[in-house]
């Protein structure tokens, strides 16, 4: 294992934010798709989530520069069961969806745990979404388009959220539950040996000082 890609990889999830992830209500086209998962590659979020009913999550490498494989995606069946998932968690959620209540996306507070809603390409977000969030945000428009691109929209959100954050240093420390960290930096540095252990329903071995597993008797090489 290169000293370099280790100290590369243990630097971003150093960096990587649990309590700030986006919800993806039926952005069906995967170039917005990965485009939205670069983006939170970028900013440091941990965990993105869509609603895809009938579909699979589909992205494409050259839009997302492979950052499908360093942001962890999860799936909900509809959008109530993602939005309560959520909320679960301790997060609020904030539509981003045009309404009497719709308040400047710069004026939230974005180091509360939270999470950002992003709606269809075409439809924006649904109504029994806007009904269930906690809030709504907008990004004001001074010309005479309405709205922005899906992808664009949530990069200019997601960026003001992560000026936020690293003012108030959520990026100077790890804030990863260790356990979470460990799994994390073990599927990165050798995804063909986690997909093995996953598939005998191993568990991951230790990693030593140079990030390469310590042999067992349980797990070799994929």
């Amino acid at each position: 294992m290169g000293a370099n890609r280790l100290a590369r990889l243990r630097a971003t999830l150093d960096r990587r934010q649990p309590d700030l992830r986006v919800l993806m209500e039926e952005v069906h086209k995967p170039h917005n798709l990965s485009a939205i998962l670069r983006t939170c590659d970028a900013t440091g979020v941990f965990q993105a989530h869509a609603v895809l009913p009938g579909r699979e999550l589909e992205i494409h490498r050259h839009c997302s520069a492979g950052a499908g494989r360093w942001v962890r995606a999860v799936t909900h069946d509809d959008i109530q069961q993602g939005i309560q998932a959520l909320q679960a968690e301790g997060l609020r959620v904030y539509a981003a969806h045009q309404s009497p209540q719709s308040v400047d996306f710069r004026q939230i507070d974005y180091t509360r745990p939270m999470a950002v809603l992003m709606g269809a390409e075409r439809w924006g977000v649904s109504a029994a979404a806007a009904a269930a969030v906690d809030g709504h945000l907008t990004v004001p428009m001074m010309g005479l388009v309405e709205s922005l691109n899906v992808s664009v929209a949530a990069a200019v959100i997601l960026f003001e959220a992560q000026r936020q954050r690293e003012a108030a240093g959520f990026y100077d420390a790890p804030r990863l539950d260790p356990e979470t960290y460990r799994v994390t930096l073990f599927e990165w540095l050798h995804p063909r040996l986690a997909e093995h252990c996953r598939v005998r329903g191993l568990p991951y071995p230790a990693l030593d000082e140079d990030g390469d597993p310590i042999r067992s008797s349980n797990a070799s090489r994929a």
